[in-house]
């Protein structure tokens, strides 16, 4: 295998070409050569979901996926989430209900919330609770993310059990 590859993918709909080594991960490349710092770096291993980005629409961790898997592919890391002003509907709930204290966390968490209310816009809570729990956040106690997570999926604060 070469030690480097030219990489060819759309970050946050725009066009990337980098020549990249073969063992670096998608979260250095986003980080440290385009500069997108919004993507976290938190345990290196996919534990914590902190560097949760979406490729092709779906959640993935970026500190376990290596960059030259995402040939050809489309990578939307939190940078692109908010269009201007207009925050999207998952920034807006974290917003009003106060749902981040540290915020470390907070970009992985809306982006898997995103990726799960793309795939089921009214999701019941044990799957919200499921897709909760795949990003740790050692601050808030998932009370506020839960309950903007159920006002994003349009049930209210209280949602429905």
């Amino acid at each position: 295998m070469p030690a480097e590859h030219i990489l060819s993918l759309l970050v946050n709909g725009e066009p990337v070409r980098r020549l990249v080594p073969a063992h670096r991960s998608l979260l250095d490349l986003l980080r440290d050569d385009l500069d997108l710092t919004g993507t976290k770096h938190g345990c290196d291993v996919g534990d914590c979901g902190a560097c949760t980005v979406l490729v092709d629409g779906v959640a993935r961790l970026s500190c376990i996926t290596l960059a030259v898997e995402m040939e050809g592919r489309d990578v939307r890391t939190i940078e692109s989430v908010a269009q201007g002003d207009r925050l999207h509907p998952v920034q807006t709930a974290f917003d009003k209900h106060v749902a981040s204290q540290c915020g470390y966390c907070t970009p992985g968490i809306v982006l898997a919330l995103i990726a799960l209310l793309d795939e089921d816009p009214h999701p019941d809570d044990d799957t919200l609770k499921q897709t909760l729990g795949s990003n740790i956040c050692r601050c808030t106690g998932y009370t506020k993310i839960l309950a903007a997570a159920r006002e994003a999926a349009g049930r209210g604060e209280e949602g429905t059990k």
